[in-house]
């Protein structure tokens, strides 16, 4: 009879061994669990079979002290160094406030309760919630790929997360007062070349302030965007390339907005909208600049403001450069099918979904449901 290749204990009754799990102690060495059987040496070395495959394919995890938010900084001074600097302080921001409390809990010792205490905690945000997921989806992922997590880690604690219901922030175009303010407006050849180009070409406030005169073709009756200009606090930076490589276009001049801006276009030498004494505007200055031309909006639209009676009682509330760039596209989403939905895309330099998106809702307004129904007990008569 063949000797079985593990002993029998006879005081627990059962075949036991002791194999590598993959894992490292705190020292550095090889974590070892034991394994056992009460059916047969066969069927312990089939159990370790098993976790040795199973370390064979998700790989061995290296041993860490880092805690969890120890490591979070790590990965976002490598991870995100490239980053825009927005997008850089929004994962500082989640990592250093929402996951600070993460400081004492180990890397390797992170599980699903603590992904959902760091939501639970902002329940009442679900915008943050979202930012405090991504961050942490982020980080567990890395970690996976740095053997610090096993692989299985991607379901066992990224899995089954609860998220508060998102409040879909309401996106609008321009009212009718606001459109007929534009018309009347008086402002001076900068500050209405910068409002007409955000209504006639639906442009990111990046784009718009990174324009020269040399973007402009007229013979052609483009503008090519090919920079943008963002803000590193108050400092404006110049960056060769737009938000997404969707943003490298060319995006059509209607006549009229030729007419309006050319002169002041060709007049002009750098930037079309500079700051005071500077080569690019910066926050603070852009804040003015559009802040003024809001105040000549609301008086073109009927409000004194030297009147103290109506001092807040302005006409034209919240309005944003991004409010010009979502009416641009649901103007054009009108022209459909004249105009295709990925044309649209590409010249607002978008994907096709978020003008699907605009298209949809556009659809949706112009539905007459009730007349909809009737024509059916119509045809049923």
């Amino acid at each position: 009879m063949a000797k079985s290749k593990y002993a029998y204990n006879e005081k627990r009754g059962a075949w036991i061994a002791s194999v590598w799990d993959g894992t490292y102690d705190e020292q550095g060495r090889k974590h070892r669990r034991q394994v056992s059987s009460r059916k047969s040496s066969r069927d312990l070395e089939n159990q370790i079979d098993a976790i040795k495959q199973r370390v064979k394919k998700h790989g061995a995890l290296e041993f860490s002290d880092l805690s969890f938010y120890d490591y979070a900084l790590k990965w976002l001074a490598t991870a995100k160094a490239s980053r825009e600097r927005n997008t850089r302080f929004m994962y500082e921001n989640a990592i250093r406030v929402h996951l600070a409390f993460l400081g004492n809990v180990r890397i390797s010792d992170i599980r699903h309760s603590h992904f959902q205490q760091a939501i639970n905690k902002q329940l009442d945000h679900p915008r943050t919630c979202e930012i405090i997921a991504l961050t942490f989806r982020q980080i567990v992922k890395s970690a996976v790929r740095d053997h610090l997590l096993p692989r299985s880690a991607l379901d066992d604690i990224l899995a089954d997360v609860s998220l508060p219901a998102k409040q879909k922030k309401e996106k609008r175009p321009l009212s009718e007062l606001e459109k007929e303010a534009i018309r009347k407006v008086d402002l001076d050849p900068r500050k209405r070349s910068f409002l007409l180009i955000l209504y006639y070409c639906g442009l990111r406030r990046e784009e718009a302030l990174a324009l020269s005169a040399d973007d402009f073709d007229w013979k052609e009756k483009i503008v090519r965007i090919r920079r943008v200009i963002i803000f590193d606090g108050n400092n404006p930076e110049l960056k060769n390339y737009p938000k997404t490589e969707n943003g490298l276009r060319d995006v059509p001049l209607p006549d009229a907005l030729i007419e309006e801006i050319r002169d002041y276009v060709d007049s002009t030498t750098g930037f079309l909208f500079r700051g005071c004494n500077a080569e690019m505007m910066t926050l603070s200055a852009y804040v003015r600049m559009w802040d003024s031309i809001v105040l000549a909006l609301n008086v073109a639209a009927g409000y004194n403001p030297f009147t103290r009676k109506n001092r807040m009682e302005k006409p034209i509330q919240g309005l944003t450069a991004h409010i010009f760039r979502h009416n641009y596209c649901t103007e054009l989403c009108y022209q459909i099918p004249a105009i295709s939905t990925k044309m649209i895309a590409r010249i607002l330099g978008d994907t096709e979904k978020m003008v699907l998106d605009v298209y949809s809702h556009i659809v949706e307004q112009k539905e007459n449901v009730q007349d909809a129904v009737n024509k059916i007990n119509m045809i049923a008569k």
